[in-house]
């Protein structure tokens, strides 16, 4: 079964743009390096909640909007291969591509497949 990276963040709504052409550059690399699809979608429906949410989650702003990504490998050996390749390559340096969002905010991790249909 494959294997499944996912995260959420908040990114200044005025870089909508800015944030998707960093995504395409990571986006690229990561395929390069064997992710077979890499989705990010940006939040118009994601509200509040009174005890968790997505918002409540990345700590976001009124300024902001909630991304929620994910990338899909064909094994865990394949992404944490690809990982270690994409996090080498020079495009992934900050000063380079840096991050149009508070990465600290961030939040993410690595799934195994239950049900794919």
């Amino acid at each position: 079964m494959s294997y499944v990276d996912g995260f959420v963040c908040a990114v200044p709504t005025e870089k909508r743009e800015e944030y998707r052409q960093h995504a395409k550059i990571a986006a690229g690399l990561l395929k390069k390096f064997g992710a077979e699809r890499v989705v990010e979608t940006w939040g118009n429906d994601v509200p509040d909640g009174k005890l968790t949410s997505f918002p409540m989650a990345v700590q976001c702003k009124d300024d902001e909007t909630v991304v929620f990504s994910w990338i899909r490998w064909p094994s865990k050996e394949v992404r944490d291969q690809g990982w270690e390749e994409f996090m080498k390559d020079p495009s992934c340096q900050e000063q380079l591509n840096p991050m149009p969002f508070d990465g600290k905010r961030m939040i993410y991790g690595g799934f195994e497949t239950l049900l794919d249909e």
